[in-house]
């Protein structure tokens, strides 16, 4: 069978091929993908040769268990460019996302891969329910974050008309919703119900915009976000899967048919749920980490990455493909604040680089209406005990949001004022509810 590129609007072929097909198709690309990483990445072949494994060992599907994982750290550890299995010329583009010692992780393109990321977007939001023609106004973060321009090139793949609006300026967002008539909206969840509170603050009607179709992603929501999207606007939500070291938003898309996860386009991204204490592979509907090896991408092939993100694998309903269930938490301490991944330790490497400040800090995550709100108490270091501590405060507050992206409140207290711990320190308090 031939998985030729279809005609704008249309299906893509393996979208209704035959489990064998698909199977088939991802074994012949997962060995490609594997001998690509390891003939031309070190870091990689290093990683296999301490396992004790070659590609020559990828016989079947199940023997990708017999290869290492990749992590963040993998790809901190060759930063900037260690992990690109192409001369850096043939890299059209780079993206980056956050990590916890001040290096991002970084991920590079080729002009293929820039092509396969709008082709799997592009199918994304066909799956949603978009088509040829529709106006897509995109409330994603432009820049190094991969929301932005993945969304919108796929939307121009699709034959849509991008309004590359980005993230910010509420009521500028509101008023070319009004004047632009948009059918399509991407963006965070938590935002949109911040567009939506807007709106009933001018006095404006939400349900009387065009919007019909709304893809919401980089965050976790929950179905009772959906009803309150979906009441108050008028509109289908659904939900859109990605993560910048894999490729970015368009791994999985939740079908307008079902609306029942998302679909995980399998002919690029192979999926895995593992234990993620023993990492050992569980089977289909089982609850564990999400891992995923890539199938086509040049730059920057990823094997078994570690997403830290927990969930199950369900059969495919509206496509062959399979699905993955309601993201329930991550394996690791990573916070997830208005779409921006945030580690504890970034904000920690911000107040260390303030002398006034003591090492001693909490951070609480509460949910205000709609938006995530950070609040960081911070203990004055001993020495600055007479420091001015609203300037203090004022300092830390600019750090955080120009390094890390985030808006935080910060309340600076007296020494001594955290409760010690004789073990493993408590640092966050996330109030969030996501059940």
């Amino acid at each position: 069978m031939q998985y030729d590129k279809p005609l704008r609007g249309a299906l893509d072929p393996i979208e209704t091929a035959s489990i064998d097909e698909l199977r088939d198709l991802q074994l012949n690309r997962m060995q490609w993908s594997v001998a690509h990483a390891y003939n031309n990445i070190p870091a990689y072949r290093n990683l296999c040769k301490e396992k004790g494994v070659h590609p020559f060992d990828l016989k079947t599907l199940d023997d990708l268990k017999l290869f290492p994982f990749t992590t963040k750290a993998y790809l901190r550890d060759n930063y900037p460019f260690n992990t690109f299995a192409v001369p850096m010329n043939e890299v059209v583009r780079v993206h980056a996302s956050s990590g916890t010692t001040g290096k991002p992780t970084v991920v590079g393109y080729t002009q293929n891969d820039i092509n396969t990321w709008a082709d799997v977007v592009a199918r994304s939001i066909r799956a949603a329910g978009g088509h040829y023609g529709d106006k897509v106004h995109i409330s994603y973060g432009y820049g190094l974050f991969t929301g932005g321009l993945g969304a919108h090139y796929g939307a121009e793949r699709l034959g849509c008309t991008v309004i590359p609006m980005s993230g910010g300026q509420t009521e500028k967002q509101v008023q070319l919703m009004r004047d632009f008539d948009p059918d399509i909206i991407m963006v965070t969840p938590s935002y949109m119900l911040n567009l939506i509170d807007e709106m009933e603050r001018q006095g404006l009607d939400p349900r009387d915009t065009a919007l019909r179709l709304g893809i919401f992603g980089a965050e976790p929501w929950t179905d009772e976000m959906r009803k309150n999207i979906e009441t108050r606007l008028g509109i289908d939500a659904v939900d859109i899967y990605g993560l910048s070291e894999v490729m970015g938003p368009g791994v999985a898309q939740e079908c307008i048919e079902t609306k029942d996860g998302p679909t995980i386009w399998e002919d690029h991204f192979y999926p895995e749920i593992i234990d993620p204490n023993t990492g050992e592979v569980l089977p289909d509907g089982e609850y564990g980490e999400l891992v995923f090896t890539s199938l086509t991408k040049e730059a920057l092939p990823i094997i078994r990455y570690r997403t830290r993100d927990l969930t199950r694998l369900l059969p495919g309903t509206a496509r062959p493909m399979r699905r993955i269930d309601k993201i329930t938490g991550r394996s690791d301490d990573m916070l997830i604040i208005r779409g921006v991944n945030v580690f504890p330790t970034q904000i920690e490497e911000q107040i260390l680089k303030i002398p006034a400040l003591a090492p001693h800090y909490e951070i609480v995550v509460t949910r205000d209406g709609n938006l995530d709100n950070v609040e960081v108490k911070v203990e004055l270091a001993p020495e600055a005990r007479d420091a001015d501590k609203q300037l203090v405060a004022k300092e830390l507050q600019h750090h955080v949001k120009s390094l890390i992206g985030i808006s935080t409140r910060v309340n600076v207290v007296d020494t001594g004022s955290i409760p010690r711990s004789e073990g493993k320190a408590k640092r966050v308090f996330d109030k969030r509810s996501f059940s």
